[in-house]
């Protein structure tokens, strides 16, 4: 019989594989965790959680701004960059500190080092070249920025990994890519006294989100300030950090300071030795994996964004729990994760679950759609232009909700709650029936009864 030092081995401490290792000891496995970074991952350290802490920071200035409105003097407010990175580094240090102690109470033990995989039962330890030999190998080492190679000049430009360790905050910024992150990178940018130019590809923003938010968010960017060139991409880039030009594909230069790229993130794989030990590598590196986040060696399994299903920090954790629970709990629970509900932290809020009206439009043929859009009660007094759209897709043979979409303040809050509904198979009778809390934004979720149709 095989001889092992642990039953399961985690390579990377993000939230799917802290998660894992949690719940295996939980059931009497003798695990450990290597993180040759910090521990917490892209979400905790450099990703959603410092990022919401700078988005709150930035709409501090619409709040100043709209303060008079409701007779309150707010003169002369004065932002300090440098006051801010000093806070959200001493939360990040406090809660990597809270995620090693849950580890370490739990029974599982941490090695702060790079691990690779030697074989199907195997890991090095980069760190002191020790290996281990391990009943079950979890890799769940997330993602990574990616960076055209191909663009002259790339290593001039910046991932949301080192905006974050920004000392100070440049004058203007070309923000490249129109996802989750260059949208939110942008906004709070722009808030905190940037100048910001958002260069990508598309059209709109947020591709394979719906189209009415697509739009209505592409405007409100442009409606506050932020310069978008869309339809378009860059060419190359030159100069120093701090005297940049970025030239685009019509020849068209913009001068700024910093260039951000956030044109997505890639599976980090390179160098893990996963295809030396015969784990199957899909498009990007991303790790193949069944719905129990098998890998092509049954020894080896993979959760998070490594595989490339959903790269979002909440579908991380539910595919750790299930791992542990298939492998060491004794319950073969499959990896379920739809319908997703999802924010983006722009703002004005993006708040979206279930499928987007052309989706629903394709699965389910006749669909009936109710929207909605008003100014919020905040905006009566404050005397801004912000306004709030909602849309609702219903299924028009069975009345089931499909999917909700939201743009608003607070829009993340509520697509929470709403996804539940939508998991559920709510009807819109059940929307309808439901009494509304007033006044509030959400109430319109429980009051729109007139179908919507196309203009004539």
């Amino acid at each position: 019989m095989a001889s092992f030092d642990l039953d399961l081995f985690v390579i990377g401490g993000g939230s799917g594989g802290v998660r894992a290792a949690r719940i295996a000891a939980g059931y009497g496995a003798k695990a450990m965790v290597a993180e040759e970074s910090r521990v917490g991952g892209t979400c905790v350290i450099r990703g959603c959680v410092p990022k919401k802490l700078y988005v709150i920071a930035s709409r501090y200035a619409d709040a100043f701004e709209e303060a008079p409105g409701f007779g309150w003097s707010a003169a002369a407010p004065r932002f300090d960059f440098t006051a801010l990175k000093a806070a959200k580094d001493k939360e990040i240090a406090r809660l990597e500190a809270a995620y090693r102690g849950n580890l370490e109470r739990s029974g599982v033990a941490i090695v702060d080092s790079r691990a690779t995989v030697v074989d199907p039962h195997t890991v090095r330890l980069e760190k002191d070249g020790r290996t281990l030999r391990a009943k079950h190998i979890l890799v769940a080492t997330g993602g990574r920025p990616f960076l055209p190679s191909a663009v002259p000049g790339i290593g001039l430009a910046d991932t949301s990994d080192e905006a974050f360790e920004w000392e100070t905050l440049p004058k203007s910024v070309v923000v490249v890519g129109s996802g989750y992150i260059g949208v939110e990178f942008a906004c709070l940018l722009h808030r905190l006294g940037v100048e910001v130019t958002m260069v990508f590809r598309r059209e709109k923003v947020l591709a394979r989100f719906d189209e009415d938010l697509r739009t209505l968010l592409t405007d409100a960017l442009q409606q506050s300030g932020i310069r978008v060139k869309a339809g378009t991409d860059v060419h190359g880039i030159d100069g120093r950090r701090g005297n940049l030009n970025v030239t685009l594909l019509d020849g068209s230069g913009i001068a700024c300071e910093r260039v951000l790229y956030a044109t997505g993130r890639i599976p980090n794989t390179a160098g893990l030795g996963l295809e030396g030990a015969g784990v199957t590598l899909g498009p990007q590196g991303a790790v193949v994996v069944d719905e129990y986040s098998r890998t092509s060696v049954p020894s080896i399994h993979a959760v998070g964004d490594v595989t490339n299903r959903v790269p979002l920090t909440p579908a991380a954790i539910r595919e750790g729990h299930a791992y542990a629970d298939t492998v060491f709990g004794g319950r073969p629970t499959p990896v379920d994760l739809g319908p997703i509900p999802t924010a983006v932290f722009s703002t004005p809020e993006l708040g979206t679950v279930g499928l987007t009206e052309d989706e629903a439009r394709e699965k389910h043929g006749e669909i009936v759609l109710f929207k909605t859009s008003f100014r919020p009660m905040r905006a009566t007094l404050a005397g801004t232009a912000e306004r709030t759209f909602m849309k609702i897709v219903v299924d028009k043979a069975t009345d089931r909700v499909l999917g909700v979409h939201l743009l608003g303040a607070d829009a993340g809050e509520m697509i929470q709650c709403i996804g539940i509904a939508v998991r559920m198979g709510a009807t819109k009778r059940d929307f309808d029936l439901t009494l509304a809390v007033h006044p509030t934004a959400a109430e319109e979720l429980v009051t729109m009864r007139t179908p919507w149709t196309p203009p004539a």
